[in-house]
Formats: structure tokens, sequence, C-alpha cells
């Protein structure tokens, strides 16, 4: 255990972009150089957001006054780390104007793709009829034979195969062989590996033919201009489409106004959105998003929240309450004074949220990881024995037929659909899951969450609207009055938030009651609230509190029970030791709570309520909603006990909750799933945050966990499968006995698409929805 004492450790994080990736080898590349980096403690790089976030653990970042000094060197350090494994990278800052540099420079990436594709297609298309229009027409063949010569045409083939090759086709060959020279070869080693030999092999027919026995006279240019044509066709298309898999975030960004009207002096200045300061008041006309985090301060509106929360009606607004960036005003004009602004507003922390669960390795990724860590060296080492066995093995020992089989399987293998098989999945989920007004504060909850068995819900809050009102108050004691009880127990709870306190307090307000005076008010926990007030020792709460505390309620235990059997929550009132009136507070069910839980139900679920209420009370609010198993009178330090009994029965659970009281639960759940109009202190401990208070919000972050991990398995099951099958077909283990061969060029035009149909499976999460 650490010492209370010791010094802390003050932990950096940030994260690189990082450009030149092309595979999931060369994510594990760049994870492993830079965990090799002394100065960072942890190092996660993701393929499909180009990402990397790594965490500084160091002791000079103990040192206040040298945190910003020795972070920017560590930051230094690890841009120079990933340029010595061969790749770039640049700093991410955390603003909205450093994402939009991101997409520019992935547009700019996508051009600069597009113009070399169309420059190679131009150059490989003469090649490609001359080719194989020879092949398939045999009058064309005869034509080019005796009136081009077969030397003309094959140099005419080779001149155009190389300009492909030291053109658009040379970023695999920059790329490959140093990462061939440092033996951690990768995607483009494999394109240079297979396009280079059968142009090298090429060349050697064409000029030094006699070099070659005449069987073995056969030229390859067209196969080599094809697989780099096509290849980059493919990542012309897969950027495109990772282009899109970062929408959510885009939009999210887009929701921001880029300037508002202030007040200056009086008078309205328009001011980009940058400038805007706490504590500026803000005019917001119908029909315009409002730009920071406030409160109203005068006028009132309706405003639709609807693209942060998930709310599909517009929220009415009015001076003292809280407008969110982001949303829309819709119908009338009020003022506002900015409470929060930059990265400190809502919106801004959401897009944090998104980006950091998209960033996210889960679990099932490990597997991944140690098979592509060998994948390519593997593939090479096929590629070679294929060679070899062809030469051993082939009645006509021709190299060039040998040679052709070993780039088939370089080319074939595709390590890139690995690498993006889970990234892709996770980013559309969880950008799709944020749109609903689902967050996952961390990642790995997304495979988590769609193990869950149970589904433990606090009451009070959670499955009612936590607003209860005070329903009925008898005196049981003829020596008092019942406004003069009500008025001192509304003042000793005035010192309370919970929401039963203010249920009493309101009542007193309601009847116009004076407060006396409360002293050595002392609240506790989980049972409720003592203090002196007129000279008397009062004592309110439940039933457990009082047989505590020696206050014989058995004359009021009937009353009680009846209040409990009708849903509400009876509480007692002690004078001096003595009982003197029984309460009952109601706190109505949410309306969307039972088709919530009937929706769990259908999905395989099984709901549990786990509750501090009176037993009788939780009763009732359970068979209301259709759950069977309620546990009652469970203080908040018990809750995480009742989750871990739940759990020995080794099913995977997840607690819903709203409240402080409810922070020890969400962190002992194997999922924690806060309501967003909860404590800070909730949202903190739990792993998904729902934007509003509505439980339909439990059953779409279960749904989409689900449907994102279903993804991810088909996209694992292609990419796996996809090379499983198609490697030994390369090699041609179905030639000897069906003469079924995998020429290159086709090895390519497959490898190409594994990637795109890959992103293109991620991208159907886009369209999720719950069904009815």
């Amino acid at each position: 255990m650490t010492s209370p004492l010791a010094p802390p450790v003050v932990t950096q994080e940030f994260d690189l972009a990082i450009s030149g990736m092309t595979c999931a080898s060369c994510v594990l590349r760049v994870e492993k150089a830079l965990r090799a980096n002394p100065a960072i403690k942890s190092a996660t790089v993701n393929l499909a957001t180009e990402r990397a976030h790594i965490v500084l653990n160091s002791a000079d970042n103990a040192r206040p006054e040298s945190d910003d000094s020795s972070n920017a060197q560590a930051v230094i350090s690890a841009i120079e780390t990933v340029t010595r494994a061969g790749y770039s990278a640049k700093k991410i800052l955390p603003n909205s104007q450093t994402a939009k540099n991101l997409n520019a420079t992935r547009l700019a990436e996508a051009q600069s793709l597009q113009r070399s594709f169309f420059l190679a297609a131009l150059l490989t298309l003469p090649v490609f009829v001359l080719a194989m229009g020879a092949h398939l027409v045999p009058a064309m063949h005869r034509w080019l034979h005796h009136s081009v010569g077969d030397q003309i045409n094959w140099l005419i083939q080779g001149i155009l195969t190389t300009g492909v090759l030291i053109g658009p086709g040379r970023v695999f060959f920059i790329k490959g062989i140093p990462a061939l020279v440092r033996l951690a070869p990768e995607m483009n080693a494999l394109v240079a590996l297979g396009a280079a030999s059968a142009w090298a092999y090429s060349v050697v027919v064409t000029v030094f033919p006699a070099w070659l026995p005449e069987e073995a006279r056969f030229v390859y240019f067209e196969a080599a201009a094809v697989i780099v044509t096509l290849i980059l066709l493919g990542r012309l298309l897969e950027i495109r489409a990772k282009g899109k898999t970062g929408a959510a975030i885009e939009h999210l960004i887009g929701l921001q106004p880029r300037s508002a009207m202030v007040l200056k002096e009086g008078q309205p200045t328009s001011v980009s959105i940058e400038q805007i300061q706490v504590g500026d008041t803000i005019i917001i006309k119908p029909g315009e998003k409002i730009p920071v985090d406030g409160k109203i301060s005068e006028g009132q509106a309706y405003v639709n929240e609807s693209m942060l929360t998930g709310e599909p009606l517009p929220v009415f607004k009015q001076v003292h309450d809280k407008v969110i960036g982001g949303s829309i005003n819709t119908n009338t004009s009020f003022n506002f004074i900015a409470t929060h602004t930059g990265n400190d507003t809502v919106l801004a922390g959401i897009v944090n949220l998104v980006e950091k669960a998209q960033e996210a390795k889960l679990p099932i990724q490990a597997l991944v990881d140690r098979i592509t860590l060998w994948f390519v060296p593997a593939v090479i080492a096929i590629a070679l024995a294929t060679l070899i066995l062809w030469l051993t093995f082939d009645p006509q020992h021709q190299f060039g037929n040998a040679l052709i089989h070993a780039v088939a399987v370089l080319i074939i293998a595709c390590p890139c659909a690995m690498g993006l098989a889970t990234p892709t999945s996770i980013m559309v989920g969880s950008g799709r899951a944020a749109e609903l007004g689902v967050l996952f504060r961390q990642g790995d909850a997304l495979q988590s969450l769609c193990k869950a068995e149970v589904v433990a819900f606090d009451k009070t809050g959670t499955l009612t609207m936590g607003k209860p009102v005070l329903t009925d108050f008898v005196v049981v004691s003829a020596d008092y009055d019942r406004r003069a009880l009500l008025a001192w127990a509304a003042a000793m709870q005035t010192y309370s938030e919970h929401p039963i306190a203010f249920a009493i307090t309101q009542a007193a307000s309601v009847e116009k009651l004076l407060l006396p005076a409360a002293q050595d008010v002392q609240a506790i926990s989980g049972s409720g609230i003592q203090a002196k007030v007129a000279k008397h020792a009062l004592l309110c709460g439940a039933a457990a509190l009082m047989q505590a505390r020696g206050v014989d309620i058995s004359q009021v235990s009937v009353r009680a029970s009846d209040f409990a059997q009708a849903g509400k929550t009876p509480l007692y009132l002690a004078v001096d030791q003595q009982i003197a009136a029984v309460l009952a507070v109601a706190d109505e069910i949410k309306p969307d709570a039972k088709r919530a839980i009937d929706q769990l139900i259908s999905m395989g679920l099984t709901p549990v309520m786990i509750t501090g209420d009176n037993a009788l009370t939780a009763k009732a609010v359970a068979a209301t909603l259709g759950i069977k198993d309620s546990r009652a009178e469970i203080l908040p330090e018990g809750k995480a006990a009742a989750l871990n009994d739940l759990r020995r029965s080794g099913r995977s659970l997840a607690f819903v909750g709203d409240g402080i009281n409810d922070a020890p639960a969400l962190a002992t759940a194997d999922v924690g799933i806060a309501i967003g109009t909860g404590t800070d202190v909730a949202i903190e401990s739990a792993a998904v945050v729902l934007m509003s208070g509505h439980l339909s919000g439990v059953v779409t972050a279960i749904a989409i966990s689900r449907a994102t991990m279903r993804n991810i398995k088909q996209n694992l099951f292609w990419a796996f499968g996809y090379n499983v099958a198609l490697i030994p077909i390369a090699a041609g283990v179905l030639y000897p006995h069906f003469g079924i061969a995998l020429s290159p060029m086709f090895a390519a035009a497959a490898m190409a698409s594994s990637s795109v149909f890959v992103i293109t499976n991620a991208l159907r999460l886009k369209r999720f929805r719950i069904a009815d």
C-alpha cells in the first residue's frame, strides 16, 4: 500500500496523430517502439483513428514546476521514437480545430492517393491490353507477334510498368524496403517484394533472354503493374471509408456554432466562439444553436437537446435553468450567462469521451495482436516455401510459374483487414451510441456490457423520477400538533440534499410553515437524520434507524405496512426517543421504466432492484415493473456487497444508478451505467453514461454493445477466414488436381477488397436502431 505521505505521481497523457501506418503490423511496430521509450508508461495505437494514446509516468512529472518542460520533452521524445520506427507523428491538441486539421490531412491524403491511382491506371491499361489481350484474342496475339514482335511488345510493357513502380508505386518501396532492412516487414514490404519479383524476372526475360531456357521465357509485367494499381485503388476506397467512420465526431464538433451575439457594454456584438468568456451574457434567437454552456438569465424557451441526449422532445427552460452548448433554441429569444467555455463544456466532454472510447483496445484485440505479430513474417516464409516446392515438384520446373505462385501468396495476404476489424467497429459503434445519448467512458465497456446477464437498478432517481412528494403525515402522539411537527421535521431536513428531505421541506413550504432553527444536525447515511429543534431531540428516518436507536414503533407498524403495500415509503419521526408521527413519501415511477424492463427481459437479461427503501415498498415497485428479484433496506455500503452476492452465481452484471450513494456499486459492477441527470460522483464512477434520464438508454447501451461485438466478430471471421482460405489457393494447392490457380492480379483485387469489406461492414452500425 502506498503511504499517504508519499509524493504524488503526476500522470501526463497526450495523443499523437500517426501517418504512414497501413496494416496491423504497423500498429504493433509503433506500439513496441513507444513502449520501449523509458519516458512512456503505456501506449495504445489505433489503425482506424491513426492515433496513439500515450501515458507518461516519470519522476520529473511529480514536480509541478517541471511539468510543462518535462511533458514537452516527452512529447518530442515520443515523436522521435515514432520517426525512428519509420512513421511520422505530431501531437494532437485537445480542441476541435485539431480535429478539423486532421480531417483536412486525411482529405489531402485521399486526393494524393486518387492522383496516384489515376496515373497508375493510365500506365497500367496499355500493359494489361498488350498482355491479356494477346491471351484472350488469338487474332491480336498473331498481329502483335508478327507486326510488333515479342521483344518490342515486352519492352513497351516493361517501360510502362517501370513507370508505375517508380511513380505512383514508389510508396510501397520507400516504406517496404526499410521495413525489411529493419527485419520488421509489413504490408508495404509484401507488395514491394511481390511487384519487384514479377518485374525483375520479366526484365531478365526481356533484356537477357539467353540467360533462360526458351520454355521459361514469359513476362509478368502486367502482374506487377496491376498489383500496384489495384492496391492503390483499395487504399483510396479504404481511406474514404475510414473518413466516414469518424462522422460521429465531426457531427458533434459541427454542433457548435462558430460565432455568437454577446452583450458588450449593453450592445450586442458578434464574437467568435473562442472569444466567449465565463460570465458573458449571450443572446440566443429562435432557431439558433447555443454556443457554450450556461444558465438562462432572461426569458424562457423550448430547447432541442436531442443531438446530445437523444431526448426526442424539446425541453422547457426558464430563468436559472442550465442550457447546453450545441443544443438548439426552438421558439422564443432568451439571454443566458456563460458558465463553461472551450474544453470545459458538456459538448467538449462528450467529444473527448467518444474519442477515448474509439481509441480503446478491447480484450478481444489481444488475440488479433498476437497473431498479427507473426503474420507478415509467416507469409514471407510461406511464399519462399511455395517458390521452392514448385521448383522442386513441378514437372516442368519453370521458375516463372513458381514465382507467380509465390507472388500471389505475398499479395493475397491482408494484415490490413485484421488491423481494421476491431477499431473500425468500435469507432462507428461508439459514435452511433453517442448520437443516441449513450457515452462509453471506457472503451472496453463495449465488450463487457454485451456479456451482461443481470442488470441491477437503484430505485430512487433511477427507476423512479427521484422527486418524491410527502403524501401522508400522521401524528400518533396527542402531545404534538401536526403543523408544529411538520415544521420541526422540515427544519432539520433543510440540511439534507436527499430527495426525501426535499419532499418534506416542499410540503412545509406549501403549507407556508415558519421553520425554527435546527442545531447539531447529523445525517445518518442511508438511514435518516437527527438534530435538536425547539429544545427537543428529533430523529427522522427508516425503521432500521428507529430500532437501532431504541425507539418503539410497534404502535404504527400496521399504518406503515399499509403505506408500503401502496408503494409508498414509510418514515418515522421520533421526539425525545418517543414515536411522534409516521410519514409516507411516494416517488412516481418513470414513464418508460416498465417498457425498458420488459425489453431487457425479452433480450434475455435478468433485472434486479437494489434499494435502501422499505421491503414492502420495494416489493410493490418491483411488482409494478415486473422485476422478480428485489433487494431492499440495503445501505449504500451494502449495495456493493449485494452485487458481489449476485456475482457468485457466475453471471456478469451491470448496475444502473444516479446518486452519490451509488458510486461504490457502479465501481463494483462489471459495468457501471450512470444516469446522466445524476451526480458527478456517480458519473465518474461509471463506465457508461446515459445523457438523458430515460431508462431506454440502458436498452440502447446493451443493444449497441451486442451489435458492435457481433460486427467485430463478423469482421474478424472475414479477415482471418479470408487469409486461411486464400493463401493456400494462391500457393497453388488446388492446381495439381483441379487446375485452379490464383493469379497475382486477382490476388491484388481480393486483398484490396478485403479491407474495404471490413470497413463497409463496420459502417452498417451507423444505421443501428432499437427494434420496437
